[in-house]
C-alpha cells in the first residue's frame, strides 16, 4: 500500500447527518492530492455508526473507520487515529461539518507541496468569522488571550478545529486529555515552528455542540496550569546525525 503525502483525521461522536456529505466533500475537494481519511466513532449513540461503515463501503480505498467501545473524548479518539495515520502530513477537522476541507486543497500547494517545509511543524486555522453566539465568541476571546499570554504558543484561535500537522512532530507529542486543545503550544514545545492561517468557519452542518460552558471551563483551568508546567520542563532532545529539521 503505497504511502499517501496526506492522512485527514476525523473524530466523531453523533454527528449523524453530517458523515456522508462530509466525507463526500473531502473527497471532491481533495482531489489531485494523495490522501487517505482516518475516521474515529468516539461511541456515538446515533446512527453514526451506520454512516461510517456505509463511507467505509463507499470509498474502500481512502477510508478507514475505528469505533471506540466506550467513550473517551476528542483527544483520545485523534489519537486512536493517529495510530493508523500514514500520510506525511495529517489533517484535523471536526466531523460537524464547520471546518472547510477547501481551505486545505487552497493552502497544500501554496505552502506544503512540493516546497521546503524546514521546521514547520504546524499550520494552526484561524476563523474568518465565528458561527457561535456572542457569549460563546467572548469566551473564547478571553480564554484564547489567557492561553497566549501563559503559553506563547503562536497562536491564537487553538478553539478552531481545522489544524494540518506534520505527522512527525504529531506522533512525538504526548498524550492527556483535552491534550487537543493544545496543539500549537506542544507542537513548539517539541521545537517545531508554529504557522496560523485564516480560515472558513461554517455553521454546524447537524446536531448539537457537545460543549458546555462550565464544563468547559472547569476543565480548561486546570488543563491550562497543567500545560503551564509542562512548558516550562523542556522538549527534547535533537539529535543532529538524523536529519530533523529542527537541528538547522
Amino acid at each position: 500500500m503505497s504511502t499517501p503525502d496526506l492522512s485527514v483525521l476525523i473524530p466523531f461522536y453523533n454527528e449523524e447527518g453530517n458523515v456522508l456529505p462530509l466525507l463526500e466533500e473531502v473527497h471532491k475537494a481533495l482531489a489531485g492530492i494523495s490522501f487517505d481519511i482516518v475516521c474515529v466513532n468516539d461511541c456515538s449513540d446515533d446512527a453514526t455508526g451506520l454512516e461510517l461503515a456505509e463511507a467505509a463501503k463507499r470509498w474502500p480505498d481512502t477510508v478507514t473507520v475505528f469505533t471506540h467501545i466506550e467513550r473517551a473524548g476528542k483527544s483520545a479518539a485523534l489519537f486512536t487515529g493517529l495510530k493508523s495515520v500514514r500520510g506525511t502530513w495529517t489533517q484535523l477537522i471536526d466531523g460537524d461539518g464547520q471546518n472547510d476541507i477547501n481551505d486545505t486543497a487552497r493552502l497544500w500547494p501554496e505552502l506544503i507541496a512540493g516546497k521546503e517545509t524546514g521546521r514547520l511543524g504546524i499550520i494552526a486555522g484561524k476563523r474568518n468569522s465565528r458561527n457561535d453566539s456572542g457569549f460563546k465568541w467572548l469566551q473564547s476571546r478571553v480564554a484564547n488571550g489567557v492561553r497566549r499570554f501563559m503559553l506563547r504558543d503562536d497562536a491564537t484561535d487553538t478553539g478552531c478545529g481545522w489544524k494540518l500537522i506534520r505527522t512527525e512532530a504529531f506522533k512525538e507529542l504526548p498524550y492527556f486529555a483535552s491534550m487537543h486543545r493544545f496543539l500549537p503550544a506542544l507542537i513548539k514545545r517539541a521545537g517545531w515552528e508554529v504557522r496560523e492561517e485564516r480560515v472558513n468557519d461554517r455553521p454546524r452542518w447537524h446536531g448539537q455542540s457537545k460543549y458546555g460552558f462550565l464544563g468547559r471551563l472547569g476543565a480548561g483551568i486546570f488543563d491550562l496550569l497543567g500545560m503551564f508546567w509542562l512548558t516550562r520542563r523542556g522538549g527534547q532532545g535533537i539529535a543532529r546525525e538524523r536529519k530533523d529539521p529542527r537541528a538547522k
